[in-house]
């Protein structure tokens, strides 16, 4: 199956839930209005929480704490609403994918999430790189769920955390879960930060474009796999991405250190 058959399976592209889609919609239009994202956001309990949470994070230092949705919408910028709520679309919308362990995917997704926020080094792009980190993978879901029989026979060949399996997709299906994903996030009008790491986190330097946030997400992925392969220091020091950690002007000590257990 090729990945333009792939995207036009109903099997595998769940729908967004619809309150999730109006705000997506909504932080999409020339002008989004902040009046109906504010009711919409208190219909979603969840997303109005975890808007609150990032309101009143430490990033803003804010003098009193933000206690209501219209509010947190003032603070909080465009770039980061989208964020959080194409992260909201994507946990809402893959709940059950056959031949997957989502307790682990998602494990592994915050894993990385974390990592990508601890390695940042610009504090406004805080809540995208964490997000970012966190659906980096979902070209895995799509994947799994658009052409289930081809990827319990490709499991078999290449373990899912396997540091390599990109690029073992791209030659067993001529695309990866990245490109999946990248196509996903312009099917579902996500912001183009997030769309450019989907595409080139896994090899940030093999298309012609370097994003940073590429590079970041690409040495958490590499961290969080690594844990979840259980890898020694000879197995770290044999794979860690040198030439995308330079370019960001970190060594794996530092990549170790900041992506330790917290």
């Amino acid at each position: 199956m090729d990945l333009k058959q792939l995207l036009a399976s109903s099997d595998a592209l769940p729908s967004v839930p619809e309150v999730i889609g109006l705000i997506l919609s909504e932080l999409n239009a020339e002008e989004p209005n902040l009046i109906r994202i504010s009711a919409l956001f208190t219909q979603e309990p969840v997303l109005a929480a975890r808007l609150l949470q990032i309101a009143n994070s430490a990033r803003f230092e804010l003098a009193h704490q933000i206690r209501n949705i219209a509010e947190a919408l003032a603070v909080v910028g465009l770039l980061d609403l989208r964020s959080l709520v194409c992260a909201e679309a994507i946990s809402s919308a893959f709940r059950q994918v056959p031949k997957v362990d989502l307790n682990r995917f998602w494990r592994y997704s915050r894993e990385t999430a974390r990592i990508s926020r601890m390695l940042i080094s610009n504090r406004r792009l805080n809540v995208t790189a964490y997000t970012a980190g966190l659906i980096h993978a979902t070209g895995e879901l799509v994947m799994h769920l658009g052409m289930p029989q081809a990827m319990e026979q490709f499991n078999r060949r290449t373990p899912f955390f396997a540091l390599q399996r990109s690029q073992a997709q791209r030659e067993a299906f001529g695309y990866s879960y990245a490109q999946v994903g990248a196509e996903l996030g312009r099917i579902w009008r996500f912001p183009e930060v997030l769309v450019d790491v989907f595409e080139h986190h896994d090899a940030p330097f093999s298309r012609g474009n370097y994003e940073p946030l590429s590079g970041v997400v690409h040495l958490a992925v590499w961290r969080s796999r690594a844990q979840e392969l259980g890898y020694g220091d000879a197995d770290l020091a044999e794979t860690f991405p040198d030439e995308v950690a330079t370019a960001l002007n970190l060594d794996m000590d530092q990549v170790l250190e900041r992506g330790g257990v917290q």
